[in-house]
């Protein structure tokens, strides 16, 4: 069974679910999971998990996500893209490049953002896209999400409806129509998203995908195996440690380590909790946490080799 990240160039008119069963018909295997749901127009970078590196999906899921989008002012749909029914609309737009630039700098931070009707988000028990197609509003709350970037590449404002194209490195959970639609409300006038295309998710980008056709026809010349990335190029956000090759079987084993054990310590940017922990050969081992009373490591995924 194959094991490993493929990073997938998804088309437009394509679910994520879509692609995952097209890949399990292509490589045979029912075991795999995308890390971060793509909207059906939406393309770019979805990561497939694949046999044991599925268990890695939830990392990745966490991991900021880029974009780059268009949006349009002018307009306002219910779906807050160009795929749904027209809400509002003025006839023309004046707004200024130095206008666009303060509001988009406003929103670098952390910001709270209300989930759109047409969207994934669970109420209750049914998702937010099932009511609003039941013609149902329902008051939604706000939530907190980070934008980490956010730049302006290119204005088009000499039109009755202007546009702008941006790229934006955010959280998980960030919903760029919602973006859109805010810049808007903070601009004093109604605004859509035009385009979306995610070009980075996990970690991976989008040099790293391949299209469908393209996995087909690795697959068929017996050389996709040897292009998919490993587990833990996915955990390379995480701190990172090196152990012997007795004290690795001892974690290969499931069994607590002492922390003390550990050389080559790197610890990340973001001082997590988790730790993923190699032989000295370089064999992946898993992910370890570690127990602060007792200054020992405990396993929380283990990837013994098969």
């Amino acid at each position: 069974m194959m094991d490993g990240i493929l990073a997938v160039w998804k088309p437009a008119g394509w679910t994520s679910h879509d692609v995952v069963a097209k890949v399990r018909r292509l490589l045979r295997t029912k075991r795999i999971g995308h890390a971060g749901t793509l909207d059906p127009q939406v393309t770019g970078v979805l990561p497939l998990c694949i046999g044991r590196a599925t268990r890695v999906v939830e990392y990745v899921q966490e991991r900021p996500k880029a974009y780059e989008a268009v949006l349009k002012f002018g307009i306002a749909t219910d779906t807050e893209d160009l795929t749904g029914t027209v809400i509002s609309e003025v006839s023309s737009v004046q707004i200024n490049e130095s206008d666009i630039r303060r509001v988009l700098e406003s929103f670098i931070g952390e910001i709270d953002q209300t989930p759109p009707m047409y969207s994934a988000v669970q109420v209750g028990g049914k998702r937010l896209y099932e009511l609003a197609r039941e013609g149902q509003v329902i008051e939604r709350q706000s939530r907190r999400v980070t934008i980490y970037e956010l730049e302006l590449l290119e204005l088009n404002l000499d039109q009755s409806h202007p546009t702008i194209r941006f790229t934006v490195q955010c959280s998980k959970g960030t919903y760029i129509r919602t973006l859109c639609v805010d810049i808007g409300k903070a601009l004093g006038v109604p605004a859509v998203m035009a385009e979306l295309k995610r070009t980075m998710s996990g970690g991976f980008t989008e040099e790293q995908c391949f299209t469908l056709q393209e996995i087909e026809q690795l697959q068929d010349s017996g050389d996709l195996e040897a292009r998919l990335l490993p587990a833990d190029s996915a955990l390379e956000h995480l701190s990172r440690g090196t152990v012997s090759m007795e004290t690795a079987q001892h974690a290969f084993q499931g069994k607590r380590i002492p922390f003390t054990s550990i050389k080559d310590f790197n610890i990340s940017d973001n001082k997590d909790e988790l730790i993923r922990l190699y032989r000295e050969d370089n064999l992946f081992i898993g992910l370890f946490e570690r127990e602060m009373d007792n200054e020992l490591l405990k396993a929380v995924k283990v990837f013994t080799p098969v």
